[in-house]
């Protein structure tokens, strides 16, 4: 008999993401534009449309733009041999931070990056000059939808929040069910249904075969 599964919680907003997590995994997955600093020998097939520009050795020239997954990028990323250079997602930049700061509510975060927060903490990795106004413009953002998503959860009990719900990045997404699961379990706690005990199958089995062998 299988067990249900449990779900793993993400580790992408501390230093590194958790693989047992599916969020990070497919947030792991998620493309960021990097330039190359020194030639890549031999991976021009890989990354090079019909390895266009690429070198005799099939090596990805220095300073190709290329956008590659979050995993790789770290993994590829050090500041003493200078393999690539990263390059902010426009969500990420002084513009869009301008907007966040100015109301952050009218964003459609999960159209701009389904794990914004996530992904966000993860490029503080690559030490760019911007990561203090990166680390600030998050938590100022989620500061100013916050309490917007709580409240929203525990008003909008019984109805559709399918489009309120497809506006949030992922991690919203959990708050947001958190608190309609707190609201229906205070609920059921009012109605009395919190504190019901039910009698076992094993017991009942029990019973019934019991009746059972007096009918006999």
């Amino acid at each position: 008999m299988s067990e249900a599964y449990f779900r793993v919680e993400s580790g992408a907003l501390g230093p590194e993401e958790n693989f047992l997590s599916l969020d990070d995994i497919l947030m792991s997955h998620e493309k960021l534009p990097v330039r190359t600093e020194t030639a890549l020998p031999r991976l021009a097939p890989f990354f090079l449309e019909r390895s266009a520009g690429a070198e005799t050795d099939n090596a990805v020239p220095q300073g190709s733009k290329l956008e590659l997954p979050l995993w790789l990028a770290k993994g590829l990323f050090d500041n003493k041999r200078r393999i690539l250079s990263v390059e902010l997602p426009k969500i990420y930049q002084e513009g869009w931070r301008t907007v966040f700061s100015a109301d952050a509510n009218v964003v459609d975060l999960h159209k701009m990056g389904p794990h914004f927060y996530g992904f966000g903490s993860q490029l503080l990795h690559f030490d760019s000059p911007e990561n203090a106004d990166i680390s600030q413009s998050l938590l100022q953002t989620f500061i100013g939808r916050f309490r917007r998503i709580m409240d929203s959860s525990q008003n909008a009990y019984n109805e559709d929040t399918s489009v309120l719900v497809g506006r949030l990045d992922e991690m919203e997404r959990g708050l947001f069910q958190t608190g309609q699961k707190g609201l229906n379990d205070f609920q059921c706690w009012e109605k009395g249904q919190a504190s019901q005990i039910t009698a076992s199958n094993l017991v009942q089995n029990y019973k019934k075969r019991k009746f059972t062998d007096m009918e006999d």
